[in-house]
């Protein structure tokens, strides 16, 4: 398998993949990066970390949330979170699809939350969610539903919900809005506001947006899919719009499903873009130069969070990182 996505990199991440002692890791990264044959995937799904997460699946396919509760509307809210939170990483990390009944139970599940009008509601109250819709449908298309009718239903209310440029942003943004009701609009039932469309795009929620229309292949390269894209690539390293993950360094920061440059370019790099493409290009070269001594990728690069000690816990997310960098720089290049 070729190599050519070395080529632009100080050191090869690979080594420290296959030896980290991440089983998972390194299975991909044999598969991935090195081109090897490797056991059947179901292999993964035995892992422990696996299993340990679905002995805590409930009968209806959710997962319990074990925080504190201030949300009351809808019932299910505080499950519709867990279950994202819970599948994101079985999916997207350890490749469950609906081969794997448990994740069938979780995907019907999720389905159970989408509304006549075809958007996932719950996480937001009865506001409505254009991000986490696109971030949930991805999954689900990732879980082998890409045919599935309510998957093109939601595909679809997605593109009915785009501001006039092309791009998303979440509707209650488009509003002026003071904290005590938009903390109340949020937390208990309270008619939908519909977005003020004249107002711009957001990179932060079209990127999320985006990622079911990148997950699928035939949305993908669509020209309303296209045109999302090229407005996000066009914002790379500049502030949000919206005060919401405003400030231009989440573009740099690595944390869980939250926007940023990798987010972005693991979309763009299965859409079809070049790696020639004057703003990936951008992107690309602030990775390459920004790899960190022992090979990884770090999760922060602001100078508040630049120093803090790496536990168990933030090793194991760079090296989740760094093969999805990986990944990307492999497809571009």
């Amino acid at each position: 398998m070729s190599q050519k996505w070395l080529t632009p990199l100080k050191l090869d991440p690979t080594p420290i993949l296959l030896s980290a002692g991440n089983e998972a890791v390194a299975y991909f990264a044999k598969r991935d990066l090195l081109g090897e044959n490797v056991k059947q995937i179901n292999y993964i799904w035995q892992l422990p970390d696996v299993q340990k997460a679905f002995r805590k699946q409930q009968s209806d396919g959710s997962w319990k949330h074990t925080g504190k509760e201030t949300v009351s509307y809808p019932k299910y809210h505080y499950s519709l979170v867990q279950t994202w939170k819970t599948l994101r990483i079985l999916i997207e990390q350890y490749e469950l699809n609906n081969k794997h009944e448990g994740t069938r139970k979780a995907s019907e599940f999720l389905f159970s939350c989408q509304t006549s009008q075809g958007d996932i509601r719950g996480m937001l109250a009865n506001q409505y969610a254009t991000y986490y819709t696109g971030a949930i449908l991805a999954l689900l298309i990732k879980a082998g539903y890409e045919d599935d009718p309510r998957v093109k239903k939601g595909l679809n209310w997605l593109l009915s919900m785009r501001q006039d440029d092309g791009g998303w942003t979440i509707p209650i943004l488009t509003h002026e809005i003071d904290k005590k009701t938009w903390i109340q609009i949020t937390s208990v039932y309270a008619e939908p506001l519909e977005p003020d469309r004249t107002k711009p795009f957001s990179h932060n929620w079209t990127d999320m947006a985006l990622r079911a229309f990148a997950a699928h292949p035939k949305y993908r390269r669509s020209k309303e899919a296209l045109k999302a894209a090229d407005l996000l690539k066009s914002r790379f390293f500049k502030p949000d719009v919206y005060t919401s993950y405003q400030d231009a360094k989440y573009w740099v920061t690595f944390q869980f499903w939250w926007p940023n440059i990798v987010t972005t370019l693991d979309s763009l790099s299965v859409m079809g873009y070049s790696k020639n493409d004057p703003d990936i290009k951008k992107a690309l070269n602030w990775l390459v130069d920004n790899q960190s001594a022992d090979g990884l990728w770090n999760l922060y690069y602001t100078k508040e969070k630049a120093s803090s000690k790496t536990n168990k816990t933030t090793q194991e997310r760079r090296l989740w990182l760094t093969l999805t960098i990986a990944r990307i720089l492999k497809r571009f290049y």
